[in-house]
C-alpha cells in the first residue's frame, strides 16, 4: 500500500480561490522542492529551515517568476504523514496551480491518489484506522453533531474505548492459554472463571451499547428523519413550507393533494433534519395512487426518529384528539401533535402524556414556527451528546462490533456449559480480532484499506 515515493497534490478543493496549498511529502520532499523556491528573506534551503517554520519566497520557472509564495516546511517524523512534507501556499489561480504541479512532478514527486496522505499517515503510526476514517467524516461534515462526532472520533474517544476492551480481554486470554502450556497439570487454573464471566458481561454490554449507538450516529451523520402526518388538510404541506421559509410543497384546499412523499432537508441550531410531508391519512382512499401514499406515510412514520402529528384545532376537540394521542405512543419514539390554525380556534394546548407532547400554532406566525423548531432540536436529544460521548457512525465499525458481540456471546455460553480452555481462547481471540480490525490492528488486506482510502478526497 505503499512505496518510498515523494507524492504531491492540491490540497485545496479546486476551483478558483484566494490562495491554493500544495502539499508535498516524501524522503524527497526538500530535494523536490528546493531547485524551484528561491527563498525572499533567507540563503538557508528548505532542508535547513527550522521544523514548522513558514518561509516567504518564489516559485521559479524556466528563470522565471511563476508565483510568490509562503512554505512551510515540516520535518519527519512530526508531520501529518509522519514523512518529511512541504506544504506550498500559492495565489489559487488554476494556472499557477497546475503549473507547480507540473514542475513538482518533472523534478520526481508523483501525483498522489485520493486518500494517500491520510494512509501514510496511518502506515506510519500517526493515527489509528478509526482516526483515518474521522478525517475524511470532519472533512465531509456539514452540521455540528457531525463536526462533533468526528472531532471526538479523530481525537482517539472510540480507539481509547476500543483499546480499554482489547487490553482486558488480552490479559485473560494471555492467562487462558499458559494454561494450555501446562495442560499435563490438571489441578492448575491461572483464568479465574468467575472473574472472566464478569469481565465478558461487562464487555459484551459495552459492545451492545456501541452497537446500539449506531442508529443516533447514523442520524445524525445523515440527517435526523423526521416524519409529518397527519389527515388531510391539517397543514402538513403548509408547515413544511413555513419551516422551509419557502414554497416546496404544494398547498391546496382539496384533500389528496400530497399523494407521495416529499423529503427536504433543514438545518436547525447547526444540526441536519430531513422533513418527509406524507399524504394524507384517512380510512378509504380516493384512487389506488392515493391509497398507495397513505401507506407510504405509515412507512416513513415507523423509520422515522421524530413525529409530528398535524391535526386541525378549527375542526377537531380535545376529546377527539385523545385517542390519537394514545394510537402514536404504540410508536414508542418522540411525538409531536402540532394543532395548526390556531390563529383561527385560539385555544389552549391539551396536556402531554408519555412520549406525546402537543403544542398550538398558526403557520403564519414566525415566532410559532420557531417554537415548532426548538421542540424539534429537544425532542431530538441531539443536545444530550457531549463532547465525550462515544457514537458509531460508521457501517464498517457497526459491523465489526456486531461480530464482536456474536464471539463474546460464545465466550460466555462456553464459560456456561465449561468449555474446554483452548476453545475458549478461540473465542476470546475472534472477539479480540473483530475489535481490532476498527483500529487497523488485524487488518493486513491492501484491498481493505484501498476501499476505505479511495473514498477520501485527493490531497488528503
Amino acid at each position: 500500500m505503499i512505496n518510498d515515493s515523494t507524492i504531491c497534490a492540491v490540497s485545496t478543493p479546486p476551483g478558483i480561490g484566494g490562495i491554493a496549498v500544495i502539499r508535498v511529502s516524501g524522503a524527497d520532499a526538500f530535494a523536490i522542492c528546493d531547485p524551484l523556491f528561491v527563498t525572499g528573506n533567507s540563503d538557508k534551503a528548505l532542508a535547513c529551515q527550522s521544523p514548522n517554520s513558514v518561509v516567504y519566497g518564489f516559485i521559479h520557472r524556466d528563470g522565471q517568476t511563476l508565483d510568490d509564495v509562503l512554505v512551510t516546511v515540516f520535518r519527519a517524523p512530526h508531520s501529518y504523514t509522519g514523512e518529511d512534507t512541504v506544504e506550498i501556499s500559492c495565489h489559487g489561480s488554476l494556472y499557477i496551480q497546475q503549473q507547480i504541479m507540473q514542475l513538482l512532478i518533472e523534478n520526481g514527486a508523483r501525483q498522489a491518489r485520493p486518500g494517500e496522505f491520510t494512509l501514510r499517515a496511518f502506515l506510519n503510526g500517526k493515527m489509528d484506522l478509526s482516526q483515518a476514517e474521522a478525517v475524511a467524516d470532519l472533512i465531509a461534515s456539514t452540521s455540528s453533531g457531525m463536526h462533533r462526532l468526528a472531532m471526538n472520533q479523530m481525537r482517539g474517544g472510540f480507539s481509547t474505548e476500543l483499546k480499554y476492551l482489547r487490553t482486558q480481554l488480552l490479559d485473560f486470554c494471555s492467562l487462558i492459554e499458559l494454561e494450555l502450556d501446562f495442560s499435563d497439570h490438571e489441578d492448575l487454573a491461572f483464568a479465574d472463571r468467575s472473574a472472566l464471566r464478569a469481565l465478558a458481561m461487562k464487555i459484551q454490554h459495552r459492545i451492545e451499547d456501541l452497537t446500539e449507538s449506531f442508529t443516533a450516529g447514523n442520524a445524525i451523520k445523515n440527517g435526523i428523519p423526521v416524519a409529518i402526518i397527519g389527515k388531510p388538510n391539517v397543514g402538513k404541506s403548509t408547515l413544511l413550507n413555513a419551516l422551509l421559509n419557502e414554497d416546496r410543497a404544494i398547498v391546496s384546499e382539496i384533500p389528496g393533494t400530497t399523494r407521495d412523499t416529499i423529503e427536504e432537508t433543514l438545518y436547525i441550531q447547526g444540526q441536519l433534519f430531513r422533513f418527509m410531508d406524507t399524504a394524507g391519512l384517512r380510512d378509504r382512499a380516493t384512487d389506488p395512487i392515493e391509497a398507495l401514499g397513505i401507506q407510504r406515510s405509515f412507512e416513513k412514520a415507523e423509520k422515522a426518529s421524530i413525529i409530528l402529528y398535524l391535526f386541525d384545532l378549527t375542526q377537531e376537540e380535545h376529546d377527539d384528539i385523545f385517542p390519537t394521542s394514545q394510537w402514536l405512543q404504540k410508536f414508542n419514539k418522540p411525538i409531536l401533535m402540532v394543532g395548526t390554525k390556531n390563529d383561527i380556534a385560539r385555544r389552549s394546548p391539551i396536556h402531554s402524556a408519555g412520549n406525546v407532547q402537543v403544542i398550538h400554532v398558526s403557520c403564519k406566525e414566525p415566532a410559532d414556527i420557531e417554537r415548532v423548531k426548538n421542540y424539534i432540536m429537544q425532542l431530538s436529544n441531539v443536545q444530550k451528546v457531549s463532547d465525550n460521548d462515544v457514537i458509531i457512525t460508521n457501517v464498517r465499525h457497526f459491523e465489526a462490533l456486531c461480530r464482536a458481540d456474536e464471539a463474546i456471546g460464545r465466550v460466555l455460553e462456553g464459560l456456561d456449559t465449561n468449555l474446554p480452555a483452548d476453545l475458549l481462547a478461540q473465542d476470546i481471540r475472534e472477539c479480540l480480532h473483530y475489535l481490532g480490525e476498527i483500529t487497523g490492528g488485524e487488518i493486513a488486506s491492501d484491498e481493505i484499506l484501498g476501499n476505505i482510502f479511495t473514498k477520501f478526497c485527493i490531497g488528503k
